[in-house]
């Protein structure tokens, strides 16, 4: 024991140790204080004020000014987005800037863009209301024309609905009066031009020629040129009309019919030389304006782009700047109101990094006093805090994922790390497959640079989070395909001859006894032959299934092993006497020994079967074993360790809680306890300790409920968690005869044709099948169950994982949304 505590500690092993520190700090300096700790990132603040509101706190007002300057700088990226603009991403060097300073430059350009955007929306305007009237002009000259030179394609087709009233059949219809030479001004007829959007327009007709029961003739003509919308800045289709009628009421509810549809009316003189004079006038408005506007684009693009240079680093300032009053908002005035008073955790380990930035704070803000660092003593648990790399980051969030480690509690991504690439790797394995995956990784990762600094989608950041998890997934399926020796399905002598040959010349059809052995087994992996053979299944299966039990086996007891360093770390020695040992002894007297057959049925190549041993094992322990005996004294030990199996379960069961209930008593009469080594500290961390709060009453049913559960739940999981391995076993089978079926069904039977374009096809249909479904949605299901295996199987033998995070206050952790 002595030799495993000298040993050197791992850095994933156990998180970091963590001290409750405060600091006291003058006011004066408590602005640079905060921002140098957010530079450095290595001290978590607690809220003494969460008791009070955010408007109740002391630094609210600079909070809101942080905020309402955020929400100019949002203002004008928009803006700068709406001008088809790029910000750079790169701020431009310049000299820093006092956050004052940039507060009256914000409020500066935010006035002067609203300004430009009021007047750019004003002139506009105009130029769309001179470019209609322009428009309706120039329609408008169709429509007047001589009454005898209406052609039938300019009328609208109402002559099925002039005569419907019978009370107006006596009187002739203005469109009858307009087709007839020369009676529009003795009739008084009128007419209101305009122009309306064209997807209005059908719906327009039909309400004008309801409100005016037809007695109207309604022209229209599409417009040459499209209109920008102020409102929505996008090109709008609209369609000039011309509305002839008799009558002021009817001119009224027209033109209310005008205003309800937003259809802009213009004054069209029936003089065609006044009509040519008021277009000449309007295209020389219509240019001016047109230069006004496009210098005033230009003017507005160049400030724009100005601000573009900085914004970067205007909204980096600003959420940092709001980031620190938020953390002071988290500090306490002390009594004289001089000093702020903060607590936080940070790792030992920075403990002089936070000194030495709390010293040239105080130096640079001129202070003089200093800031006060002082260790605390705390009953609330610390955060966890690993120190992750790119390569160990991706492996710590699969485990982080299932649940925060406690304090020092042991972390299984330290042989998850090894462990999860590989199980995939059993469920995937195919050499060929597995090149492919390492190309992605690879290519991942010789672009690690430019993917780190730019903003990805939410599935690419995910696969560039995971590129290191995914190389060693590609490097293991490489491994385990050249076990089984596949390559997309298909077995090569890569290691040399196979080891089998034909016994005859009809070796290849399934009802002959097949193959024999001719030389030494083949070196490295399955034999080439297996593949295609009458027995490739069987054989196979038999492979998978007893690998699968081994690899859940050792990995259950890994998971168990570590129970035990976790007890010894917390000097908790009734979890090692109660848990640890009887957990071990269970599993490994029913399932271990099963391992044990099942290597040494590989060994010694016996026909024994294990299925019969294990059963009668319990249903009859003292039946002879006859041709399913391994090894001399098979039967009595069965039952011994049928029996060490069966003393487990009570010894889980029962004394854990009655020596609990008997050190509660002790520990009120004043009596020590401290030869078992359960400690108070422990019982604060221990995963599976039934403790008890100081001061209450022991309850002695609840302690023995929570073990009893925990005991049958091990006892059935030991064997519901065995099964579950067997998934290794269904999902490789599963892969290997997907990939067989897409090789033999697809691309060999088309490359059976001498087409050439079904070989093409086939070979399509072959590697979109292999890319799709082999590469994309088996890469997926095998990562979910490798998933699986160590969340459930693996770490519930020992990890609690209810701890919660190191959060430090960061300035790199800053994103968007803290805005």
């Amino acid at each position: 024991m002595e030799y495993i505590d000298n040993l050197p500690s791992m850095d994933l092993m156990r998180s970091e140790k963590m001290m409750m520190a405060q600091l006291i700090i003058p006011v004066e300096s408590a602005h640079r204080v905060i921002s140098y700790l957010g530079q450095l990132g290595l001290l978590q603040f607690r809220d003494l004020n969460d008791d009070k509101s955010p408007f109740q706190r002391t630094f609210v007002n600079q909070v809101k000014r942080c905020a309402e300057m955020s929400r100019k700088l949002r203002f004008l990226k928009d803006q700068i987005h709406k001008a088809g603009l790029i910000p750079s991403p790169h701020p431009a060097s310049q000299p820093d800037i006092e956050i004052e300073e940039l507060e009256a430059r914000l409020a500066e350009h935010e006035h002067e863009l609203i300004e430009m955007n009021n007047n750019s929306e004003k002139l506009q305007q105009t130029h769309n209301e001179l470019l209609e009237f322009k428009m309706v002009l120039q329609k408008a000259g169709d429509f007047l024309v001589p009454s005898g030179n209406h052609s039938v394609e300019q009328e609208t087709e109402l002559d099925e609905n002039v005569h419907m009233n019978n009370e107006y059949a006596d009187v002739a219809s203005l469109l009858e009066q307009e087709m007839q030479p020369g009676t529009s001004n003795q009739s008084g007829v009128k007419f209101i031009s305009g122009i309306i959007c064209k997807s209005k327009a059908l719906r327009f007709e039909r309400m004008l020629f309801r409100t005016t029961r037809g007695n109207m003739l309604f022209n229209q003509a599409p417009a040459d040129d499209q209109i920008v919308d102020p409102v929505s800045n996008e090109m709008v289709e609209k369609t000039v009309f011309m509305v002839f009628f008799s009558g002021e009421q009817a001119r009224k509810k027209i033109l209310k019919i005008c205003e309800a549809f937003g259809a802009n009316c213009y004054p069209v003189p029936e003089d065609a030389i006044k009509r040519r004079q008021i277009t000449r006038d309007v295209l020389s408005r219509l240019s001016e304006l047109e230069t006004t506007l496009e210098a005033g684009l230009r003017h507005r693009d160049a400030a724009l782009t100005s601000i573009g240079f900085q914004l970067t680093k205007w909204m980096n300032m600003v959420r940092r700047e709001k980031a620190i009053y938020d953390t002071l908002n988290m500090l306490n005035f002390d009594v004289t109101k001089k000093c702020l008073v903060g607590e936080g955790w940070c790792p030992t380990f920075a403990k002089t990094k936070i000194q030495d930035a709390l010293q040239r704070a105080t130096f640079d803000s001129n202070s003089q006093v200093g800031v006060i660092f002082h260790v605390m003593d705390s009953i609330e648990s610390p955060p966890t805090y690993f120190r992750t790399n790119h390569f160990t980051n991706a492996y710590q969030e699969i485990v982080d994922a299932y649940g925060v480690a406690k304090y020092q509690e042991a972390n299984p991504s330290v042989y998850t790390i090894i462990t999860f690439p590989f199980l995939f790797a059993v469920m995937f394995g195919d050499w060929g497959h597995g090149i492919c995956l390492l190309l992605g990784a690879l290519f991942l990762i010789a672009r690690e640079k430019k993917y780190g600094s730019q903003k990805l989608g939410s599935f690419m950041e995910m696969l560039f989070g995971g590129r290191y998890v995914l190389l060693l997934m590609s490097l293991f399926s490489i491994y385990c395909g050249l076990i089984y020796n596949e390559f997309f399905s298909v077995p090569f002598h890569i290691f040399g001859n196979s080891a089998y040959k034909c016994r005859d010349a009809t070796c290849s059809d399934a009802r002959t006894v097949g193959l024999i052995k001719a030389r030494d087994t083949y070196p490295f992996g399955v034999d080439p032959s297996w593949r295609g053979s009458r027995s490739e299944l069987p054989f196979l299966n038999s492979l998978k299934m007893k690998m699968s039990i081994l690899l859940g086996i050792s990995q259950m007891n890994l998971g168990i092993l570590l129970s035990y360093f976790n007890a010894r770390f917390f000097n908790n020695s009734l979890d090692i006497k109660y848990q640890f040992v009887p957990q071990m002894i269970f599993l490994n007297s029913l399932f271990g020994y099963l391992s044990l057959l099942i290597i040494i049925k590989w060994c010694t190549g016996s026909q024994a079967d294990l299925y019969h041993v294990m059963i009668y094992m319990f249903l009859s322990p003292f039946e002879d074993l006859g041709e399913n005996k391994l090894f001399w004294g098979q039967g009595a030990l069965q039952v011994v360790l049928l029996l060490v199996a069966v003393i487990a379960v009570p010894w889980m069961l029962f004394p854990k809680p009655f020596i609990l209930k008997r050190l509660h008593n002790e520990r009120f009469q004043g009596r020590t306890y401290g030869i078992l080594g359960t400690s108070d500290m422990y019982n604060e961390h221990e995963p599976d300790s039934a403790r008890q709060p100081h001061g209450e009453e022991f309850n002695f049913s609840e302690v023995f409920v929570h073990q009893m559960i925990h005991s049958i739940e091990f006892v059935l999981g030991a064997v519901s968690n065995t099964a579950s391995y067997l998934r290794l076993w269904a999902l490789s089978l599963a892969h290997s005869e997907l990939s067989t079926v897409f090789y033999e069904k697809v691309l060999v039977l088309a490359w059976g044709y001498e087409n050439i374009i079904i070989r093409l096809v086939g070979f399509g249909v072959w590697a979109f099948a292999t890319a799709f479904i082999l590469l994309m949605m088996e890469t997926l299901s095998a990562f979910l169950h490798a998933l699986r295996l160590h969340w459930v199987e693996y770490q519930n033998k020992f990890y609690s994982g209810d701890g919660y995070k190191f959060r430090p206050f960061s300035f790199a952790a800053l994103t968007d949304d803290d805005e």
